[in-house]
Order: structure tokens, then C-alpha cells, then sequence
């Protein structure tokens, strides 16, 4: 037989089972997927039919190019071989990893559809989230050592390293002492439930809602959209607030400074007026209270309530911003003043 021809048929015969069986995974995946809806995972499989088709046609191909008779092939029949056992675990291990991933993020989503707890549903995120990544390190290391034991050269440096594993290994342990620490914490936080996806916390003085959980990092956005980056170790070595830890009610304060002769029982019911008027007070409580005074001015605390830290944040502002303009417009002189006059001046005035 021609090799032109030999070489086609195994190039097209590849090539075209490689297609059939493409389309045939994602007709049989599309057929699933209308007899179940209720599960997003045969949308997410389809996914990976690239995957698929990739490891199809390098199979394919590893195990017919020595057919062609091709004469560059055959002159290079080791390198041939090796460039597509390469491709084959690249796309293998690609596969896997998105068969892992479309498993665990559609019971994820099962599980998050079912449950109305959201402390619960943000818990299970961070969980899923460090364990796809923990999933997608090992297949990478394992397919990247595969890689490397197709390379003869590599796998006689691999056996001579054996003999000084334990001196490699412990030098690597002390070079690695702070990477594994948080390592191990990103793992106490995500099975720990110390801080999940979805909180709100406080941190090194700044307020922010947690965007990210890694097994090195952790990321918290803040009001103003910055991101604010720091090691998983800190949160298992230092305290800080989580304000969506058991339940996301919350309580705040607002402090306000006025004068000795300010009204508080009017204060308190124009407190009680701008409430009724906030949508996001739920109602649960208030309060207001003088709880110091100064040489110059009392403070009058108010205490809020709403369903979570954002709707606090919006009530306490706008009892500031409303309790501030009516005092301003009804009570000026319950307002704080600063002296001007010397105290010479003052004495004279006080005598005359």
C-alpha cells in the first residue's frame, strides 16, 4: 500500500473517530441532561469533551503512527512517541480534572438549591473550593512526574536524588516551614468553619466581606473594592471579628457629641421616627442612652438593628445623617460650640 495513503487513513481514521466519538459523548450527555435537569452535571461534562477528544486522538495516534510507514516517523519513531505520550497525559490529567470538577461543583449546587441556610451553603463553598484545588495539585504533579519519567534521562536523575531524599527532605521542610503552615490552616479553615466564603469580617481594622479562600491565601474585599490579601495563618494566630458567625443579625451603635442642654427625650423619638422610616431596620430593637458626658458635651449612644452587616451599616448611617440635619434645622443650640473668646475676655464678660 501507498504511505500516502497508509498515512491518511491512519491521520483521517484518527481524526474522524476522534470526531464520531466526540459527538456521539455529546449527544448521549445532551439526551441525559433533558431526561435530568434537575442536576447540572451533564452540562458541566460536556465541558470536557476537548478533554476527551484530545486523549481519544493521542491514543489513537500512539498506538497506530509506527502503520504509516512514514519515513520521517520511522527516523524519528522515540521522539514520535514520546511527543505524544506527552499529550496524551496533558490531556488526560485535564480530563480528570474536569470530570472532578463538574462531580463536585454540581453537588454543590444540588446541595446549595436545597438548603436554606446560607451560613451553611457559604461553609460547604469554601470546603468544595479548597478541595478542587487540593484535587487539581495532585493530578498536575502526578502528570507533570509521569511526564518526566518518559524522559530516560530524567528517571536516572530521579534514582540517583533517592539516595539524598532525607537530607532533600529536610531542607525542604525547614525552606517550606512557613508554606505548609498555611497550607495546614487553609485546611483547619475550611473544615474548621473558622471563616468561610461570603463572611463579613473585620480584620486588621478593616471591614470587608471575604472573596476568596486558597490553602495559602485569603482574600477579603472591602467597602471601597479594594482587595485585601493575607496568609491563612493569619486567621488561625490572631483574632479577628466574623460578623456572619453565628447568624448574620447584627447590632450597632451610633454615637452622637451635643451640647449639656440638648433635648434626649426628643432625640430618642426623632430616633424612633427615622427607624420606622428605614427600610432596612428590621426591627428587632433599639435604643438611645446618654453614656458620657465631658466638659463640653454628652454623648448620646443609639442602638440599631438590622439582618445583616449591610443593612446595618445603611441604618446607622442614615440615623447619623437624619438625627445631624434635624438638630441642625430644630435644636441648633444643642449642637457642640467652641469657645473663641480668651480667657481674659471670657473673666471680663463674666464681671460686667
Amino acid at each position: 500500500m501507498n504511505t500516502a495513503l497508509r498515512l491518511l487513513i491512519v491521520l483521517g481514521g484518527s481524526v474522524l473517530l476522534t470526531v464520531v466519538a466526540g459527538w456521539a459523548a455529546g449527544l448521549l450527555l445532551r439526551r441525559a441532561d433533558a431526561r435530568h435537569p434537575e442536576t447540572p452535571l451533564w452540562i458541566k461534562l460536556r465541558r470536557c469533551l476537548p478533554a476527551l477528544q484530545i486523549v481519544l486522538l493521542a491514543a489513537l495516534l500512539r498506538g497506530a503512527y509506527r502503520q504509516t510507514g512514514w519515513s520521517p516517523l520511522q527516523e524519528n519513531q522515540a521522539v514520535a512517541g514520546r511527543v505524544l505520550s506527552l499529550a496524551l497525559i496533558g490531556a488526560g490529567a485535564w480530563l480528570v480534572v474536569g470530570v472532578a470538577s463538574a462531580a463536585v461543583e454540581s453537588g454543590y449546587a444540588r446541595y446549595a438549591t436545597g438548603t436554606r441556610d446560607p451560613a451553611r451553603v457559604r461553609r460547604v463553598r469554601t470546603q468544595v473550593s479548597l478541595i478542587m484545588r487540593v484535587v487539581t495539585a495532585v493530578v498536575a504533579v502526578v502528570a507533570v512526574a509521569a511526564m518526566l519519567l518518559a524522559f530516560p534521562s530524567f528517571r536516572a536523575l530521579g534514582t540517583s536524588m533517592l539516595a539524598s531524599a532525607g537530607i532533600i527532605g529536610i531542607v525542604a521542610g525547614i525552606a517550606a516551614q512557613s508554606t505548609l503552615g498555611n497550607l495546614f490552616a487553609g485546611f483547619q479553615i475550611a473544615f474548621g468553619d473558622m471563616v468561610r466564603i461570603g463572611d463579613t469580617v473585620v480584620v486588621a481594622g478593616e471591614w470587608g466581606v471575604v472573596e476568596d479562600i486558597t490553602l495559602t491565601f485569603l482574600a477579603v474585599r472591602t467597602w471601597d473594592e479594594r482587595r485585601i490579601t493575607m496568609p491563612v495563618s493569619y486567621f488561625t494566630s490572631r483574632p479577628f471579628e466574623n460578623w456572619s458567625r453565628g447568624g448574620v443579625q447584627m447590632t450597632g451603635t451610633v454615637f452622637l457629641h451635643v451640647g449639656h442642654s440638648a433635648p434626649v427625650d426628643l432625640i430618642r423619638d426623632k430616633v424612633h421616627e427615622i427607624l420606622h422610616q428605614c427600610r432596612e431596620w428590621d426591627g428587632r430593637g433599639w435604643d438611645v442612652a446618654v453614656t458620657e458626658t465631658t466638659p463640653s458635651t454628652i454623648v448620646v449612644r443609639a442602638i440599631v438593628t438590622a439582618k445583616d452587616a449591610d443593612d446595618l451599616w445603611t441604618v446607622r448611617c442614615a440615623v447619623r445623617e437624619q438625627l445631624v440635619a434635624w438638630l441642625s434645622r430644630k435644636h441648633p443650640d444643642a449642637l457642640p460650640r467652641v469657645v473663641l473668646a480668651s480667657a481674659p475676655e471670657a473673666a471680663r464678660q463674666l464681671r460686667a
